[in-house]
């Protein structure tokens, strides 16, 4: 744990398409959690939101990808199913390698910037004469 005072990184990335926020790590978890229990109402109340919320960010996903991320198949007597489709899987992947490419990156620039967090004993950034 960092000393009282020091400051620590923390970061937030998202990908939009025509302007709608595509992908994001909450976005993921979603996407991940409906892959995980094979519904959305299940990702749902996974994540704690209302199955409306989950349905909603599903559709603006897909409408400004111009493509469908989840498949999904309307319940009968045992209810329905959903799972993501080739797309979801890949562009989940690959937003999570991403993410923790870019995570690496970040801590090594904070470090660079700010050291350790301690404010008392921050590096010099200029350059030398």
């Amino acid at each position: 744990a960092a000393a009282p005072g020091a400051l620590t990184i923390h970061s937030n990335l998202w990908v939009e398409a025509s302007e709608q926020v595509v992908l994001s790590q909450w976005r993921v978890r979603l996407l991940e959690a409906i892959e995980a229990t094979g519904s959305i109402r299940a990702a749902a109340a996974e994540l704690k939101i209302t199955y409306d919320l989950a349905w909603h960010r599903i559709d603006e996903m897909e409408t400004a990808l111009g493509a469908g991320l989840v498949s999904r198949q309307r319940g009968g007597v045992k209810g329905g199913c959903a799972y993501l489709t080739p797309l979801g899987c890949e562009l989940v992947a690959r937003f999570n390698h991403f993410r923790s490419q870019a995570d690496g990156v970040i801590r090594e620039l904070f470090q660079e910037t700010f050291g350790g967090g301690d404010l008392g004993n921050l590096p010099d950034l200029r350059a030398p004469e």
